[in-house]
């Protein structure tokens, strides 16, 4: 597991959680640090981005230790 900062650190974000790596790399190729701050501001779920909604749809039957080359999003 990695630890995501939902605000980045660079944004002043202290506060981590666990995420899989591969989850870390989806929300890292979809999401500048400028839209993560603002969706965390506002309360809005990542999932609400289409691309990542589909990838948690995708991503849901795979094993833990599952990893897929993530592509670029943004």
């Amino acid at each position: 597991m990695d630890r995501f900062h939902p605000i980045p650190k660079s944004r002043g974000g202290r506060d981590t959680v666990a995420v899989h790596p591969i989850c870390r790399e989806t929300i890292d190729a979809n999401f500048t640090a400028s839209e993560l701050v603002r969706r965390a501001e506002a309360g809005t779920p990542l999932t609400d981005n289409e691309v990542v909604a589909r990838f948690v749809k995708w991503v849901a039957n795979k094993p833990a230790d599952f990893h897929s080359a993530t592509k670029a999003g943004r």
